[in-house]
């Protein structure tokens, strides 16, 4: 029996915690289908801070600023972090000291798209960050995440040393600001179908299965 063809496009940040969770809570949707449905995965740049400076700012600091307060800080990162914990994630954000600018983790994962090697990048990006606590802010990091994953040294410094890119992300950015995307992660099915926030596994495979079944209208999830 031939399986029915699906594309997500998922739009995320390598520094958002949920859009960590929704990745794998997607991955487990995916293998519940798999045997009905074929999945095909691109990831796109969406900018949590994009006005970050390039060297970043310390982690905690930016979040008790963003969240107001100590006590809201430690609310709400412990509520991430044991959530992430359900989905077999080990989030830190102990060790993690820098919140990035993540435009040039955007270039590589774009580039890493060309090199049939996007899926392995991106998921080395959060990992490194989440739970490694590696800064991401700097380019010596990310040559080495991405070496892991299995892009070429070389290629990935010399793109961080130029603009190529940069054009492409932007642009990006541009286009999914105005289809009203202002939060990740968000999955595009079929580029037609919106689901917002990382949704249990049970309710991507729900309406992965419904969208396989019968094309109907555009319609949204939302948390």
């Amino acid at each position: 029996m031939s399986k029915t063809k699906i594309k997500i496009d998922i739009v995320s940040d390598v520094v958002c915690p949920w859009c960590y969770i929704g990745k794998r809570r997607l991955e487990k949707a995916i293998d519940l289908i798999a045997d009905r449905v074929e999945v095909e995965v691109e990831f796109h740049p969406f900018e949590l801070n994009p006005d970050m400076p390039k060297e970043g700012e310390n982690l905690k600091a930016h979040l008790v600023n963003k969240f107001g307060g100590e006590d809201r800080y430690q609310q709400l990162t412990n509520n991430v972090v044991n959530t992430a914990a359900g989905e077999g994630l080990k989030f830190n954000f102990d060790i993690q000291k820098t919140s990035p600018n993540t435009r040039d983790a955007h270039r590589v994962i774009q580039f890493a798209k060309s090199e049939g090697k996007q899926l392995e990048v991106k998921e080395a990006f959060l990992n490194a960050y989440f739970e490694q606590g590696i800064d991401l802010s700097k380019n010596e990091n990310l040559v080495a995440v991405a070496t892991k994953a299995g892009l070429d040294p070389l290629k990935v410094s010399n793109l961080l040393n130029s603009d190529e890119g940069v054009v492409e992300v932007e642009m990006e950015e541009r286009m999914n600001a105005q289809r009203g995307i202002s939060g990740v992660p968000y999955f595009i099915i079929n580029n037609k179908y919106g689901i917002s926030g990382a949704q249990p596994a049970e309710v991507l495979q729900k309406a992965l299965l419904e969208i396989a079944r019968e094309p109907i209208e555009s319609k949204t999830i939302n948390n």
